[in-house]
């Protein structure tokens, strides 16, 4: 579910704005190191041009083209916050893209009417207050990881409440002190570019998409494939090998497909064959772009009930929710899924989650974060 921001009508079109987006530095647009991010940069720049925004990108060196100028910024990679433990520290390399791109957007700053973060990381979060021309809004891409983050995601929101939001209200619940604060945005994805699928392919198998590492449950999915007797196909970036070599020797009697990290097009046109995508994360899904990517091609999608995808799959409806790390549940789910109609879960993402929808939606919300930002209405930095 997404929060209703005041979103107006969307042939209702708020005044032209300049917004600088800043990307996440763990990898260049295009290498998948993003995650979900890459795909909401995507969204947000089709969305927001479409609606006669002016959009200029920051994004690392060897970033591909996006529908916008990207300003192609080097420097050495940020580690990836999503392995943190609740006592991992701050790290910013040497040269590091992070702040590179942070400083760009910091001399630039006047050239722009909003800067809007895409970065989990402590610097820019850090930062908020001291961009004095231009705010400086975040929208946060993970739940709960880290002690420090949550501090300085916390901060920013406290001395900025305006300035930061949330994919998912699962994701805001992480944040006690921040759970009523901020908006919910959600996510959306160019819907017209998904095929729909009224019947799952022959011979039937299910689906996995994600990173393979840890967090993502792939283990708890394979398991399923093994339990069933369906064969299982895997998309996504191999980040960690070693957790899909642990998942295959668990599970010997599995059939399992890596078919790799594919764009968009060939991910759409491959996933929609799928009798069911099934997902098992072992984390707060921040939202869970897996799922309507699924059901935008008409397969249903079976989750544990954490998280994003909570608030995205109609229980019953458009796939099926059980309980978290209870694998008998997925399996028992997978034998329900003819009882779905493929046809709602399609609607539900044109409904709901298409990039018209998601552009109004933030829009909406930077539209406030530079009216409050214009009319002085928070106080200098500590």
């Amino acid at each position: 579910m997404v929060v209703d921001t005041g979103t107006p009508p969307q042939g209702e079109l708020m005044s032209s704005q300049r917004i600088l987006i800043i990307s996440t530095p763990v990898g260049p647009l295009g290498s998948g190191e993003g995650g979900g991010v890459e795909l909401t940069l995507h969204s947000l720049v089709l969305g927001l041009t479409g609606r006669g925004h002016q959009v200029e990108v920051l994004a690392p060196a060897e970033s591909l083209h996006v529908g916008a100028v990207v300003h192609q910024i080097p420097g050495a990679l940020q580690p990836s916050a999503h392995t943190a433990d609740r006592d991992t520290l701050v790290s910013i390399p040497a040269d590091g893209v992070l702040a590179a791109m942070c400083e760009w957007a910091r001399v630039h700053q006047d050239e722009f009417d909003v800067i809007l973060n895409l970065a989990y990381d402590w610097l820019p979060f850090y930062l908020t207050p001291f961009f004095a021309t231009t705010p400086l809004a975040h929208l946060v891409s993970m739940a709960t990881l880290s002690d420090v983050m949550d501090d300085a995601i916390t901060r920013a929101a406290e001395l900025r409440p305006r300035n930061v939001a949330m994919h998912s209200q699962a994701q805001a619940d992480t944040f006690p002190t921040l759970s009523q604060l901020v908006p919910v945005i959600g996510s959306g994805i160019a819907v017209e570019r998904y095929d729909m699928h009224i019947v799952a392919d022959e011979p039937r198998h299910l689906g996995f998409i994600g990173r393979i590492s840890p967090e993502k449950g792939l283990d708890d999915v394979v398991a399923v494939a093994e339990a069933t007797g369906l064969p299982l196909k895997v998309w996504g970036l191999m980040q960690d090998p070693s957790v899909w070599d642990a998942a295959i020797a668990a599970h010997p009697r599995a059939t399992v497909s890596y078919e790799g990290f594919l764009p968009t097009d060939e991910l759409q046109a491959a996933i929609g064959g799928c009798a069911a995508i099934v997902m098992a994360p072992k984390w707060v899904e921040a939202f869970g772009n897996v799922a309507i990517e699924a059901m935008a091609t008409g397969v249903p999608v079976i989750s544990y009930r954490r998280g994003g995808p909570a608030e995205i799959i109609a229980d019953g409806k458009t796939g099926f929710l059980v309980e978290p790390d209870d694998v008998d549940a997925l399996i028992a789910a997978v034998g329900h899924i003819d009882d779905l109609d493929r046809v709602e879960c399609r609607q539900r993402v044109e409904e709901e989650y298409s990039i018209p929808a998601l552009a109004a939606r933030v829009e909406r919300w930077l539209d406030a974060v530079i009216e409050c930002h214009r009319n002085s209405w928070y106080s200098n930095p500590a």
